[in-house]
């Protein structure tokens, strides 16, 4: 009934056929009861919401995240019970964070509407009414006749009616939908070919009788009929917030068992400081215990970070703009820099373990340069613009040739014929113009479908036969000087299944003559005559140079033959059925007895630093795999050049098999030869018929040949074999990360299908770009965005999830303890105020401003030493290991600083000096302090970067906070209706013992942790923990590098070693000049924070090593101030004089060993000793 009832409005057609018919200009019949069909309009929509329903679609999709959907049903629970919380404390959080979230994807949203109003706003100009009519592009009606001027872009599907060409005909660059960058040619009927003005085609009347839209580029069949007129970073988080979740659970079932289990006793069941009411004594038991978990819950929700969703969206779109603002990845050629399309796949820059590339554009410039050529089983090579037989030069006897042979200039002729080239219009009249020595005109510039064409039409001008342009339906040439006309009788365009393309023409002499080109595969079955046997070797030779081959032939056709094709093209090509296989059948029919004329080789030039890229994928353990669409050898020439092959490499060959049972026994004696020869590197080659054989019946197999493998090269590659390739590792049980990187449109399905997309701003228009995740200009850049940006992402959002877990471990499990000591009343230990403002002010902005700046490791040392991407990988950072050791880390904080404020005024002891007690509030404040401090401090350990917002916001949180809490209870506030914190932290601070307290209880905290730290960096140290100890050889400063030491072990090895367990931290902000110096401040970042160092075997700066003597003044340089001190030797001295000199910290070092140590360096540069009374140095 409905789909009646949208019929009868117009909404859905009565059904749908396989044709349509479309009326030009939208001239309906007049007569009968005609209605028009209905088509979808032109507008482009990239957009994800719209005005109307942004706020309920957003709003389901972020419900339908776990923490989001969790606090939702917190919030409702407190309104609906009587909770020990206010509403607000769960309220307040859930609508910042739906809130934040919601502007952050409305901008990313607003930012593609307008990008699809730039197009869908696009002037166009249509005929209408009998004149051009300027209207925008999504008012486009299907049957509107559009004019489309040179360079503009297509607005809709066209089907072309005239040209400003007298022979009807157009150039068209396919680029943004199949990659190909060059001109294609079309025609039109000669029917509407004659309509050039807007009047005449305002008088059409016609109608287009074509198939329903389809996905396939390449084919579409219609007839004119004219009348006479006329996320793992995400699964790992759900995975920790389940945990959570259970934890909580856990926690309020406890606590309400143990309620109930305390209240047994009728003595805490109605204390006679709570008597119950007559209603709640005679309530449901069952109900009553319901009602307390529930409130349990709600009272210990927060263990659940609800603004680890905001800080993780807020982290992904501003840490986004550290790419395109990389002017490493900025391409000055082009002035083209990296670009950011998905802003939610940065980690996954730092998880990848399989790269799959495509080869032309990608790897290669996509520029052709014509090499080699076979012509009648002799190869030949262009020598300062004259065709040369191989072994000839022009200082040898038969060297320098005038003219052309026969056969070369037969060959030459098929190249300058058989083609799509096209000329600049703006020199179609310069064929005539001047003349070079040896009779050839001035170099024209030539456009074609592909490069290849393009190369070898261009070449040929070069020896002596110029393509000079189509006129009319014939094509030009000039052999040496000499101009001929040739008919064009008939394109046979070129298909993949084909892979050849072939013209007729009618010769001067009136023969008419089919010359083709294509792969040798296609051509050489279909060749009876010609050198065949020496030109299938020069075509190897030649792929195995890495060189581009094709394959040039031809026929000669009798009368009776050429008019028997022409026949069945017409037939086959005004079929409204079938047309492909008639017209392929036709084809097959026409290019057959063909006599071989040569091969061709053509070059493309590798880019720049793709073999180093490659080897530092494979450092970094990442699998490449190539997959291309070029011929089996010479892909596998390529891959050797680039690397991608080493010489040493094992290479297995899957290719040229037809059946399962072939492909099946091969495929078994591979996984064979890998285990016999399990320690060499094995790569393997399979071709796209082999490929589907594979994946057809012997799947697992293939993948188990594949992963054995360092390196795999497909090659003969449809679009659609790229993204079944990429799917089948994907989908594989260990699920890796893939990334997907090519330049083409027929890269965007293997681009769209991997985990992460990249786009090559290529030659082959702007589709793969627009397509993919992150767009570089160069294959090399790879390397920066994967082993720095990939890994800082990686590392940066890996801490700030399990940060956001520990420090809500830390904040609710006090709240936990403190149900102990108060009967499980339920009583909340923090303020409501406090319980709001954690995560949102008072912790969030250290855990965000490191996700957005952190550097562990220096950017050159990770993108000189890809072996440290391996440290990341498998999700090293965000496994259950290191987030058990945070959420124990957190709960042993969380238990000293219940504990030891407990300690402290457990005992009934008067703290202030007028004898007055701590309350519960003043307990609850204390912990609550301590926490905030402990949390901050813990994040400023994380931090090996240190900036000045570092130390803005670390420093300012816990200011921010004393300055808040003194507000907020020293001054009554009308609008709250109790005010239980009032003067409460003023109180705290004034108790000497409360400072002592919160001191020795943060010092406690973090203690265990830096030993930790300490050890590990000394017993089991990472590659990139080794990478920190070895920046300041390689320039960089680094406090890992405090003392000189070689390769050997020196006298100051066991200093090195004791300060590296000490310290370990890096800062590429700041060089020490020469000079011994240590100032005040280092001291308090050797202590803490990042301090600055240099080694003193760097070999930038040599000075002999010296060594000061007892009482000897020092000097050194810093800058432009002189630094003195007095070596002193005296005991006893601690602290600083008034003078400013530092005379020691904890670490006795005496005068003897410093001797030893400065005399055992090859060289004297600033670094910083640790000391009792040994030396003194100025500060300042």
């Amino acid at each position: 009934m409905l789909r009646w009832v949208r019929q009868q409005l117009g909404f859905d057609p009565p059904h749908q056929s396989d044709t349509r018919t479309i009326y030009i200009a939208n001239r309906f019949p007049q007569h009968g009861h005609y209605v028009p069909q209905k088509f979808a309009d032109n507008r482009i929509i990239s957009s994800k919401y719209t005005v109307w329903n942004f706020v309920p679609k957003n709003l389901f999709e972020q419900f339908r995240r776990v923490a989001n959907f969790y606090f939702l049903i917190i919030f409702l629970v407190q309104l609906m019970i009587d909770t020990p919380t206010s509403p607000i404390t769960s309220g307040l959080p859930l609508f910042f964070v739906i809130t934040v979230t919601a502007i952050k994807q409305g901008y990313e949203d607003w930012l593609r509407h307008k990008a699809d109003n730039e197009v869908n706003g696009a002037p166009v100009y249509v005929v209408r009414s009998g004149g051009l009519v300027k209207t925008r592009s999504k008012n486009i009606r299907v049957g509107d006749i559009v004019r489309v001027a040179k360079d503009e872009t297509f607005p809709v599907d066209l089907v072309l009616l005239s040209s400003d060409r007298v022979d009807g005909s157009c150039h068209v660059t396919t680029a943004s939908l199949d990659g190909e960058t060059n001109l294609k040619t079309h025609v039109a009927v000669p029917e509407t070919a004659v309509l050039q003005s807007v009047a005449n085609l305002d008088k059409l009347v016609a109608v287009i009788e074509c198939q329903q839209p389809e996905a396939d580029l390449y084919r579409f069949v219609g007839r004119i009929t004219v009348s006479q007129q006329a996320e793992e970073i995400v699964r790992s988080m759900n995975s920790f917030l389940i945990i959570y979740l259970i934890i909580l659970l856990f926690e309020a079932i406890l606590s309400t068992i143990l309620k109930y289990a305390w209240q047994a006793e009728e003595k805490w069941d109605e204390p006679w400081y709570n008597e119950k009411t007559e209603h709640e004594r005679n309530s449901s038991k069952i109900l009553r215990f319901i009602s307390d978990f529930l409130a349990f819950l709600v009272l210990y929700n927060f263990i659940i970070p609800i603004s680890l969703y905001v800080t993780v969206e807020m982290q992904k779109f501003l840490g986004s703009f550290f790419i395109g603002w990389d002017l490493d990845l900025y391409h000055e050629e082009t002035n083209q820099r990296a670009q950011v399309n998905t802003s939610d796949l940065n980690e996954e820059l730092g998880q990848v373990e399989y790269v799959f590339t495509d080869k032309t554009g990608t790897l290669t410039e996509n520029e052709m340069q014509f090499r080699e050529c076979s012509i009648n089983g002799i190869k030949y090579q262009e020598v300062n613009g004259k065709l040369t037989p191989e072994g000839f030069s022009e200082d040898s006897p038969d060297g320098n040739r005038h003219g052309l042979v026969k056969e070369e200039e037969l060959f030459l002729k098929a190249v300058c014929l058989c083609h799509t080239v096209q000329i600049n219009a703006d020199q179609t009249d310069g064929a005539d113009g001047p003349w070079h020595a040896n009779g050839i005109t001035a170099p024209l510039e030539y456009y074609a479908s592909s490069p290849d064409e393009k190369a070898l039409v261009e070449a040929a001008s070069r020896v002596g036969v110029v393509f000079t342009g189509i006129s009319g339906d014939s094509m030009e040439v000039k052999s040496l000087g000499k101009p001929e006309r040739y008919k064009l009788l008939h394109v046979l365009e070129f298909d993949p299944n084909r892979r050849r393309m072939s013209v007729i023409v009618e010769s001067p002499s009136g023969e008419k003559l089919l010359f083709t080109k294509g792969a040798e595969s296609s051509i050489l079955p279909r060749s009876k005559s010609g050198e065949i046997d020496k030109t299938r070797i020069h075509v190897d030779e030649f792929a195995l140079k890495g060189l581009r081959t094709l394959c040039v032939a031809y026929r000669r056709f009798t009368p009776e033959e050429y008019q028997e094709i022409g026949k069945r093209l017409h037939e086959a090509r005004t079929a409204l059925q079938q047309r492909e296989e008639r017209l392929a059948d036709v084809f097959n029919f026409i290019e057959r007895d063909l006599e071989l004329l040569g091969a061709t080789g053509v070059e493309d030039k590798l880019q720049e630093k793709v073999q180093e890229t490659i080897e530092a994928l494979r450092l970094a353990g990442i699998k490449v795999w190539v997959l291309t669409g070029d011929k089996h050898e010479t892909a596998v020439s390529v891959s050797l050049s680039c690397g991608h092959f080493h010489r040493t490499m094992n290479i297995l060959e899957l290719v040229q098999h037809k059946s399962d049972s072939t492909c099946a026994e091969q495929l078994r004696q591979l996984a064979k030869r890998i285990k016999e020869d399990h320690v060499i590197q094995h790569g393997l080659v399979v071709d796209g018929t082999s490929l589907s054989l594979a994946l057809r019946e012997h799947e697992k197999l293939f993948m188990e040949v594949c992963k054995n493998c360092s390196a795999v090269l497909c090659c003969r590659m449809a679009p659609l074999q790229k993204a079944k390739v990429v799917r089948l590792l994907k989908t594989s049980p260990e699920k890796p990360i893939t990334l997907a990187i090519g330049d083409g449109a027929n890269d965007v399905s293997m681009i769209q299908e991997a985990h992460v997309g990249i786009g090559i701003m290529g030659k082959e228009g702007r589709q793969a770009v627009r397509n993919s995740d992150y767009a570089i200009a160069r294959f090399k850049f790879l390397s920066k965005l994967l082993f720095v940006h990939g890994h800082f992402y990686y590392i940066r959002i890996a801490t700030l999830v399990q940060y956001f877990f520990y420090k809500n471990v830390c904040f609710i499990t006090p709240q936990f303890l403190y149900q102990f000591f108060c009967l499980f009343s339920q009583q909340t230990l923090y303020d409501s105020v406090y319980l709001t403002l954690y995560n949102i002010c008072f912790t969030s902005l250290p855990v965000l401003i490191y996700s957005l700046f952190e550097q562990h490791v220096h950017p050159h040392v990770l993108q000189s030493k890809p072996v440290l991407y391996r440290d990341i990988s498998k999700n090293a950072h965000l496994g259950y290991k290191p987030f058990l050791y945070w959420t124990i880390l957190g709960f042993f904080h969380a238990f000293v600083f219940f504990y030891g404020s407990y300690l402290l005024m457990g005992e009934d002891t008067s703290l202030l000096g007028n004898g007055q007690m701590f309350g519960n509030w003043t307990f609850g404040t204390l912990v609550f302090t301590v926490m905030v401090i402990t949390v901050t401090m813990k994040m400023a350990l994380e931090t090996h970067f240190w900036t000045w917002i570092n130390h803005f916001v670390t420093w300012g949180s816990i200011v921010f906070y004393f300055i808040f809490s003194l507000f907020y209870g020293g001054i009554i506030w009308p609008f709250l209706h109790t005010q239980d914190m009032y003067f409460v932290f003023v109180q705290l601070l004034s108790s000497g013992s409360a400072w002592f307290a919160i001191i020795l209880i943060v010092v406690a905290c973090l203690f265990i942790d830096v030993v930790k730290k300490v050890l590990y960096r000394h017993l089991q140290p990472t590659s990139t923990e080794k990478a920190q100890l070895t920046e300041a050889g390689s320039g960089i400063n680094c406090l890992d590098s405090m003392c000189c030491f070689s390769d050997g072990e020196t006298a100051c090895t066991s200093v090195r070693r004791m300060l590296e367990r000490l310290m370990g931290r890096c800062s590429p902000t700041r060089v020490n000049s020469s000079g011994l110096l240590l100032r005040r401040q280092d001291w308090l970042r050797a202590v803490g924070a990042a301090p600055w160092g240099r080694c003193c075997h760097h070999p930038a700066r040599a000075e002999p090593a010296r060594v000061p003597r007892r009482g000897e003044e020092l000097s050194g340089t810093r800058g432009d101030r002189t630094v003195r001190g007095q070596n002193r030797a005296e005991r006893g001295l601690a602290g600083t004089d008034r003078a400013g000199h530092l005379h020691g910290l904890g670490v006795l070092i005496s005068s003897v060993v410093f001797k030893e140590i400065t005399s055992n360096c090859s060289k004297f540069y600033p670094f910083y000793i640790l000391t009792t009374g040994s030396i003194a140095v100025e500060s300042g």
